[in-house]
Formats: C-alpha cells, sequence, structure tokens
C-alpha cells in the first residue's frame, strides 16, 4: 500500500510539474507591433537571425487594439514588448510598463524622450499632401497650395483622406489644425472639405494607395510612403501646406515585471539599438536621434513639422473623435 502511495505522490508531482512548466518557456518572447507589416517582415528577419535559439513571436495589431489590450490586461498580459505604439497610449499605459531609466538616451532628441523613462523612441512619421499632377493636368486643374484650396468644387471626388477615427494619420491631420485654427474652425472646415472627398479611408497608407492606382488626384497621407512610391516610379510630388507637416511619434516599450526575464531585455536591447537603425535607414528615416541622418533617396531633410502639442493626448485624442461625424 506504501509503495501506491508513493507511486501516486511521484505522479502528482511530475504531472504538476509538467502543468507548472506549460507557457513559462523563459525562451519565449511575445511582441506586440503596430507598424506596418513590410517593416514587421524586415525586424522578425534580424531577430531570427540574431536570436535562432529563441522563440520570437512578432505579431501586428493595430494602434487602438494594441493600446485595448495592455489597458484590459495590465501586467498580466502575454506580451512582453510593445513595438510601434503611439506615445499617447503609451502614456496611457504607463503604470504597466517598465522603468528604462537605466537606458543611456543620450543619442535622443531630447524632445522625444518621456519625463517617466517608461518607454524608448522608436519613430516619427509625418504627413503631407501627396498629389498626382499628371491626373490634375489631364483635367485642367491647378495644383493646389493650400488646405483652402482643397475646398474648390472643381476638386470635388478627387480627394482621399484617412478617417481620424480609424487612423492614427487621419487624426494627426485633425489635430495639427485644431492646433493651428483652433477647434471650431478646424471642425467647420473638415465639415467642407468631406463634400469634396472621394473617401475616408480606414488606413493611413489608403489615400496614397488610392493615388497610385489612379483612383483619386489629391491624398492627405504619410511622407514615407510618398516617397516610398516615388521612388518606385509613381508620378507623386509632394507638398506641406502652410501650417507645417502634421506628424506622429510612436515608441517601444517592456511591459513591467517581463524586464526581469534576460530573454525579454537582451531581445529588447537589440531592438532598441540595431533593428530601430535599420528601421530608420530604411523605411521611416525621419529623425529620432541627434546624429541620424536621412539617406533615402527624395526624402525631404528639413520637414516643417506642425505644432502637434497637447495636453493630455489622451484625452485630447478622445475629445475630438467625439466630435467627428464624417
Amino acid at each position: 500500500m506504501k509503495k501506491k502511495i508513493i507511486a501516486c505522490l511521484m505522479l502528482a508531482v511530475m504531472v504538476m510539474g509538467l502543468l507548472g512548466g506549460c507557457g513559462s518557456n523563459k525562451n519565449q518572447v511575445l511582441i506586440l507591433s503596430s507598424s506596418e507589416e513590410f517593416r514587421n517582415e524586415a525586424i522578425s528577419k534580424m531577430l531570427k537571425e540574431k536570436f535562432p535559439n529563441y522563440d520570437i513571436q512578432l505579431q501586428y495589431m493595430s494602434t487602438g487594439n494594441n493600446a485595448a489590450k495592455l489597458k484590459a490586461e495590465g501586467t498580466s498580459t502575454d506580451c512582453d514588448i510593445v513595438l510601434g505604439l503611439e506615445v499617447g497610449y503609451l502614456q496611457q499605459n504607463s503604470g504597466i510598463l517598465a522603468d528604462l531609466s537605466s537606458y543611456d538616451t543620450s543619442a535622443y532628441l531630447d524632445e522625444l524622450l518621456p519625463a517617466d523613462h517608461t518607454y524608448l523612441p522608436w519613430e516619427r512619421y509625418s504627413g503631407c499632401i501627396a498629389i498626382r499632377e499628371d491626373i490634375l493636368k489631364e483635367k485642367g486643374l491647378a495644383v493646389p497650395t493650400s488646405y483652402e484650396d482643397l475646398l474648390k468644387p472643381e476638386y470635388k471626388g478627387l480627394i482621399s483622406m484617412p478617417s481620424p477615427k480609424a487612423s492614427g494619420t487621419g487624426y494627426m491631420f485633425l489635430l495639427s489644425l485644431v492646433n493651428a485654427w483652433g477647434e471650431d474652425k478646424a471642425f467647420e472646415y473638415f465639415d467642407k472639405l468631406s463634400e469634396n472627398i472621394l473617401q475616408f479611408t480606414t488606413s493611413g497608407s489608403g489615400p496614397v494607395n488610392a493615388l497610385v492606382q489612379g483612383e483619386a488626384a489629391i491624398g492627405l497621407g504619410m511622407t514615407f510612403q510618398t516617397v516610398a512610391e516615388f521612388n518606385k516610379n509613381v508620378p507623386l510630388s509632394l507638398h506641406y501646406f502652410q501650417e507645417g507637416a502634421p506628424y506622429n511619434t510612436c515608441g517601444i516599450a517592456i511591459v513591467k515585471g517581463k524586464e526581469n526575464n534576460p530573454v525579454v531585455k537582451e531581445i529588447f536591447d537589440y531592438l532598441s539599438t540595431e533593428v530601430v537603425r535599420m528601421d530608420k535607414e530604411r523605411f521611416v528615416p525621419e529623425r529620432i536621434f541627434k546624429d541620424q541622418e536621412i539617406s533615402i533617396a527624395n526624402y525631404p531633410q528639413d520637414i516643417p513639422y506642425a505644432d502637434m502639442s497637447t495636453q493630455d493626448a489622451v484625452a485630447t485624442k478622445e475629445h475630438l473623435l467625439s466630435k467627428w461625424n464624417h
């Protein structure tokens, strides 16, 4: 009888040990990225080459879903590293992000660093007015030189813009004009502009894609995407109006408690030093480092950034989007 009891106890211990090991693989790391898929593919390739013995899962998650997951799950989330999330959402979730004050941040532009040291800068990307001048020429139309020009009836059905409710790119255009003109005038403007809009797209890349396909002639889109298409010989021109180029900033962070896993920290260190430099050289080159040079062909060197300041980024965004009804 004793032998049977001992055998049962040993079996129970073995089973508990196996169950306890499930989901606790220290070499498994989950990265949730809100960067575009083509950038994620390049990042994944670098990670696999650098860490062939680690199980690194890099999954795309839209900005809103990424932020909502963090907020809902807190430090119990299965996510280890958050990549390419807008800084407003990172600030909103700062209580569940690891303290990164031990990292040397002297290489970054000072204005991009958070006071609470809960994330490191990942990117800054701007918006622009992208134009298919050949389509305008065919229609006998002039190239617009101001936001007010876009209200002219001759541009009706030729303009594409991302919806601020669905796209961070669309929201940055909205915020930039709110800051430049005041809330009432900005919303009055977009009410009028909506009459000329061919389509409010659900993604920031939608307007430039519409230009590439010849569906629209004017797009409120992203600078890096416009330049990339121009470098593929798509006949696009890039413009910034008097109010300046709206822009967004994103960061990279570790979920609090996950920094104690040396594998997570090792991967984060590589992402925040080597991989981020690759991403800036190949895809979104706008400066986040003091020594950074823009080497992508035809990329604007001195972008006239708009005023994107706000006291409470998340509260301001919620307020402005609650008023958007297009």
